[in-house]
Order: C-alpha cells, then structure tokens, then sequence
C-alpha cells in the first residue's frame, strides 16, 4: 500500500484521532487553535487550505506550509450582521496574528446570505451555525473544521466524515451549483498533490 493512503478506509475513529495528530504536530495552527479559543469568538472553526492542505503534506512527506496561501477562519455572530462588526473582528485577528508567516482571514458565517448570491450568482439560505456552512462547500473533501475546547481538546466537525481526505480524493458536493469552484480547486490541488482522485461534478 501507498504510504500516503495508511489512513485510507479506516475506522472513522481512527481518522479523526490521525487528523489530531497532524493538526497538534503543526505549531502554527495550534497557535491560531489556542487563540481562537481564548478570544471566545462565537462558534469558531479553523478550516479549508489550513487543515486538509496540512494532511496532504505531512502523509506525503512535503514541507508543512506546501500549498496553503492563508489561514481561514469562519465563526457565526449573529447578534449584529454589519459590515462594520465583522470587519472589526477581521481586524483584530488580522493584529493578533500579524507575527505568522501566513495571514489568517475570517468571515462570519450569519452574513453569507447577504453577499452570496451577488458575488457568485448562486441563491443562498441564512446559515444556522458555522458548521452549516460546511455541508455547503464545493468539495465534501474538504469540509473539515477544527476548534479547541475549554479543556484543550480538539473538536472536528466534518459532516461529510474524513475518509475522501485520508484517501486524497476530492468528492463534489452538488447541494449547490459550484461546479465551476470545484474545478478550479480540484486543478489547483492536482498540481501540487498529484496523488490526488479527482472526482467530477456529475452531470445534471
């Protein structure tokens, strides 16, 4: 068997406590873990690039930071759904982690259904939680989030589960239409991991 694949079909328990493992064992995202938490930033999750970029390089042996651009943040506040309230808090992580080698961005989960539909031309629903947002991404592979708890433990949320990513098989999600989103990110990650299945969009 591939090396890269040792966590392939394994028992869903299993998966999550190797992904634990690759997340604890990068300092950087146990830096931003760590703070996330101690800000108390409503329903946060630390998730995309950040996360199944991170077990792709370290089940393939390549550097830790090969292929992530940033570091994406999603939390859900519904308590004032401004412009200025999340720019505010973009802001403050901006400040709070302007000493990492990456920037970290964040996005409030409760403001998506303002911007959407606009910038994508894609109807969509109010979310309920950060988690929601996840079972709407373009790629089940990649709907993965993490967070800290009070008690220091590791919290995944992957409503898809982990077997697509410890497989390096990228799997649609066609709940909504990103096709075209699911292509351009299944190419780039193609050529950067080419271990990679891509799965395509189906057929309407």
């Amino acid at each position: 068997m591939n090396m890269h694949l040792r966590y392939a079909g394994a028992a869903p328990e299993s998966q999550r406590q190797a992904l634990a493992a690759i997340i604890r064992d990068q300092p950087m995202l146990m830096v931003v873990l760590e703070q996330l938490r101690d800000m108390a930033l409503p329903d946060h999750l630390l998730v995309a690039g950040a996360i199944y970029n991170s077990v792709w390089n370290a089940l393939t042996g390549r550097a830790a930071l090969t292929g992530i651009n940033d570091i994406d943040v999603i939390y859900f506040d519904d308590r004032d759904l401004g412009w200025d309230a999340e720019d505010r808090v973009i802001k403050a992580l901006e400040a709070r982690f302007a000493g990492l080698p990456i920037p970290v961005q964040a996005r409030n989960q409760a403001r998506v259904h303002l911007w959407f539909e606009q910038k994508f031309g894609i109807p969509f629903l109010p979310l309920r939680s950060s988690a929601e947002m996840l079972g709407r991404y373009a790629s089940k592979t990649h709907a993965v989030g993490a967070r800290l708890n009070d008690a220091g433990g590791l919290e995944i949320v992957a409503p898809f589960g982990l077997d697509d990513l410890f497989s390096f098989r990228m799997v649609p999600n066609p709940v909504l239409d990103n096709r075209v989103a699911h292509a351009s990110k299944a190419e780039r990650a193609k050529a950067i991991w080419p271990e990679l299945t891509i799965i395509a969009w189906p057929d309407d």
